[in-house]
């Protein structure tokens, strides 16, 4: 496998939620408040959306339209077919802290996490949950006591994986066709869960933060570990078959490409808030894969 990653798209604040959609590279620059895409070489830029209080988790209904959290005011919006952005949902009765990343199913329910605590207020950890937002924009518990739920993908067989980035772990579920996530199990557990709770001492006892990740065509789980600078695939279990290093932090990734054989990776020096807010030292880079990881 190729390891020598080569930037596309650079002079961004902060890269999160990559898609690979309709032949296009799709992202979030949280602190440009900017939902933007790309051709696979970074070239013919795009502003999609502008998302005032800061864009994440992506995701299209069955009928096209794009669905986007609004992490600040805890609302999932949907792009319209002439690009007016709509409330979807309002889960400000719900979350808990900022929401975060999310999944959409074939069905068009959106499945989204918030992050629990005040993360950049310093509060003490504590876990968030997983909703379920129906088409008609209802709001649902799916599922709670999770550590920071992030990374929300769904295979193709039916089964929801979270990762739970302040948790050395990927928690499944099975997705019934009604939308309910049942068998509830570990994926992959790197790492005992952390005992502490404060944040300066949770990170010490992380081996693996799983944040943003994504399925490729042979089943397996390519996590972005943002302690790590590092990608990793992952299988069920927790078997680690590959491992890249973009050579920054990684806090995202997605598989995609005209061949479906490319690593995108979203990368920045931290993922602080003001010194992102202040900079463009974010970066997209992509690694090309072997086939048989695609």
């Amino acid at each position: 496998m190729a390891t020598e990653p080569a930037t596309v798209l650079a002079d961004l604040h902060f890269a999160e939620a990559p898609r690979w959609h309709e032949g296009r590279l799709w992202f979030s620059d949280f602190y440009a408040g900017q939902v933007m895409s790309a051709g696979e070489d970074g070239s013919d830029l795009r502003v999609e959306a502008i998302v005032t209080q800061q864009p994440s988790g992506l995701g299209w209904l069955p009928d096209g339209r794009l669905l986007v959290v609004s992490m600040r005011d805890q609302k999932i919006l949907r792009r319209e077919a002439d690009g007016s952005l709509r409330v979807h949902a309002d889960l400000s009765g719900h979350a808990s802290g900022h929401l975060n990343d999310m999944v959409v199913d074939a069905e068009g329910r959106a499945f989204v996490g918030c992050f629990g605590f005040d993360l950049m207020g310093g509060a003490p950890l504590a876990p968030g949950a997983l909703y379920r937002v129906d088409p008609d924009g209802s709001v649902t518990e799916a599922a709670g006591d999770l550590w920071f739920p992030n990374g929300v993908v769904i295979t193709a067989d039916r089964v929801l994986l979270v990762n739970e980035t302040f948790g050395n772990r990927v928690t499944a579920f099975d997705l019934t066709p009604q939308g309910e996530l049942t068998a509830r199990r570990i994926w992959a557990q790197f790492a005992p869960l952390p005992t502490e709770r404060a944040l300066e001492s949770v990170f010490p006892q992380l081996v693996v933060a799983p944040d943003g990740s994504c399925l490729d065509g042979a089943g397996g789980l390519w996590i972005a570990d943002a302690i790590g600078g590092r990608v990793l695939r992952v299988t069920d279990g927790g078997t680690i078959t590959h491992e890249v290093h973009p050579g920054m932090p990684v806090y995202a990734c997605a598989v995609g490409g005209a061949a479906g054989h490319t690593l995108f990776a979203c990368v920045a020096p931290d993922f602080f808030e003001e010194p992102r807010k202040s900079a463009r030292d974010g970066k997209i880079v992509v690694v090309p894969l072997e086939a048989s990881a695609a």
